[in-house]
């Protein structure tokens, strides 16, 4: 089975994440693919394949030489984004030769370089794509199947020296969980990658720090016949509140480098209010910072309306390259691997977050590569095949090439 038939296969499971179930793996299919890839596992001739009760897979190629050579890891996460739909997904490959590709005559849904001009870099290739009803899903399951393929090819090609190899499948990771349960000392690899990168040749050690924040506000509700100087509204107190915080630092207006402050759900009536808010950069000082204005706000707001606002603030995650870049031969690894194989690095900062980045703070140093996918989470996700198989290419080489080295 090819690369490309292990990932039209995988699309096919329904595996959307929910952050609501408060279980895990949040969503049962999930499990029914994780099952799914124990037997490929072990038909393909891995061992030491395990499957715990929250859904995380791992398994081991044994080594083929006798050399002294790290473990390392491979990893990729089992769902899709709840953003979009990923049941029923119906992809087909198109041989992209410029334009307009109409993903569905019903709207109608159109796939555009005017809208995505990144279209135009694919000219000439295959491209795999959905009926405009439901995201693709390669994100991840592109790299699940660049994984499992690369770890089959090594199989049938023993030529290839190559030490322990470690890999794992995780669920949840959509919706900020991939690294809740996962047992890094039983993983056992000295670093890992994560194969849940975007274009080809993305290769990123750097990501956002990261916290949530939810405002909320109490109010006073009377009839407004006679609220005169007695009602106090917490849904204008969560307008007046918002009003505040710099139009420069939100999403819309960053890029790069620069973090945000980023509302992504508000409610409200004249009794209570709420304001929830994600924070974001990449520098920890200015993360720093994002979350004391927000608690400097909250306290200017008690201030004139004592007693009624209240802060619930948490950090998500942190920036992997504190962890990784002292390690940097990781990094020159796959650089290396990439420009071996024909493909152009491109090294930049994840403006979001991945398993890697808690992965290294958990032990276990993780940069990120990429898939090879573009437009995740909507209906106009495409994946062009030479990049997919690129990606599994990069997996193989990273393998040989640490062998030489040791």
């Amino acid at each position: 089975m090819t690369v490309v038939e292990r990932f039209l296969k995988y699309v096919t499971f329904d595996t959307e994440s929910n952050e609501t179930t408060g279980v895990t793996p949040s969503t049962p299919g999930q499990r029914v693919f994780a099952e799914e890839l124990v037997k490929e596992l072990q038909e393909i001739g891995l061992v030491d394949i395990t499957l715990d009760d929250n859904s995380y897979v791992m398994a081991t190629l044994p080594a083929n030489t006798d050399k002294d050579i790290p473990v390392i890891g491979f990893i990729a996460h089992l769902d899709t984004s709840p953003d979009l739909s990923g049941k029923g997904v119906k992809p087909r490959i198109v041989s992209y030769r410029g334009g307009d590709i109409v993903l569905s005559e019903n709207g109608p849904v159109v796939l555009s370089p005017k809208m995505f001009p990144e279209l135009n870099d694919y000219v000439g290739q295959d491209l795999i794509v959905t009926d405009g009803k439901t995201l693709l899903g390669a994100d991840d399951k592109g790299g699940v199947a660049a994984i499992i393929s690369a770890m089959h090819y090594l199989k049938e090609h023993p030529e290839i020296k190559h030490g322990k190899i470690r890999i794992a499948f995780t669920p949840d990771e959509e919706i900020g969980q991939g690294a809740d349960h996962f047992d890094v000392e039983k993983f056992g690899a000295e670093w890992g990658y994560t194969i849940d990168g975007g274009q080809i040749g993305e290769l990123e050690y750097e990501n956002f720090n990261a916290a949530g924040a939810k405002v909320t506000f109490k109010g006073l509700n009377v009839h407004p016949g006679t609220a005169k100087n007695k009602m106090v509204n917490a849904s204008v107190l969560a307008t007046q509140f918002t009003s505040w915080l710099p139009a420069s630092q939100r999403p819309e207006h960053t890029t790069g480098y620069e973090g945000f402050i980023h509302l992504i759900a508000m409610s409200g009536s004249v009794e209570e209010a709420s304001l929830s808010y994600i924070i974001r950069d990449h520098d920890r000082g200015l993360f720093e910072q994002k979350k004391q204005l927000l608690s400097t706000l909250v306290a200017t707001m008690n201030q004139l309306y004592p007693e009624s606002t209240r802060l619930e603030l948490r950090d998500q995650y942190y920036n992997m390259r504190e962890i990784v870049e002292p390690k940097k031969f990781i990094i020159d690894l796959a650089f290396e691997a990439m420009t071996t194989i024909g493909v152009t690095p491109i090294v930049k900062p994840i403006r979001g977050g991945t398993d890697g980045a808690r992965l290294s703070f958990m032990g276990l140093p993780c940069p990120n590569i990429f898939a090879g996918g573009h437009n995740f989470h909507g209906r106009y996700e495409f994946l062009p095949v030479h990049s997919l198989e690129k990606s599994m290419e990069t997996i193989v080489k990273i393998t040989e090439l640490l062998t030489y080295k040791y």
